[in-house]
């Protein structure tokens, strides 16, 4: 890999920070609501020792980031690149969770828009997985262009396998 999966990103409002051992109760405290997690394939990823789990494969992942308000300085979420393909020379990019305060504030596209223009660099496809049940990542996904190709079991750390949709986004289809 010629590039870091982990440079900080930013725009005029948000910046992605890798993660560190030191973020998870700010972490912690946007995902201890239960409300997060509803439509995610494991939906008790709010107590603390799931997401304690969760944290470490964040941070064993080496793609990790927390999400930031560059006003405030507020958490208000995590996402990851991971699954660096040299021979596909492709990404996957998820893992994502915002606060429910985040929501319908139109910080996801800024946030996946941040993480694609700049691994689009080093890559030339980027494919995302999307529990089955997920339905606001996967109206998410098609408004970035997603377009969904298969539906695989997804083994998370340290958790059992769930069924995700894998959707791809190309290079020359981005820019």
């Amino acid at each position: 890999m010629n590039f870091s999966v982990q440079s900080i990103l930013e725009n005029k409002e948000y910046q992605l920070i890798p993660l560190q051992e030191g973020d998870f109760e700010s972490l912690y405290e946007v995902a201890s609501d239960p409300k997060v997690w509803e439509q995610h394939p494991n939906k008790d990823r709010y107590k603390r020792d799931i997401f304690k789990n969760f944290f470490e494969g964040a941070m064993e992942s080496r793609g990790a980031f927390k999400i930031i308000e560059k006003i405030t300085g507020e958490v208000l979420g995590s996402t990851r690149f991971y699954d660096y393909n040299e021979t596909k020379n492709s990404i996957f990019i998820g893992y994502t969770f915002y606060g429910a305060k985040s929501w319908g504030k139109r910080i996801n596209p800024q946030i996946k828009k941040l993480m694609l223009d700049y691994i689009f660099q080093f890559v030339d496809t980027v494919y995302f997985h999307i529990g089955k049940e997920n339905f606001r990542s996967q109206i998410a996904m098609e408004r970035l262009g997603g377009k969904k190709i298969a539906e695989e079991e997804v083994a998370y750390f340290g958790e059992p396998t769930r069924v995700n949709y894998v959707y791809k986004i190309k290079k020359e289809n981005w820019i």
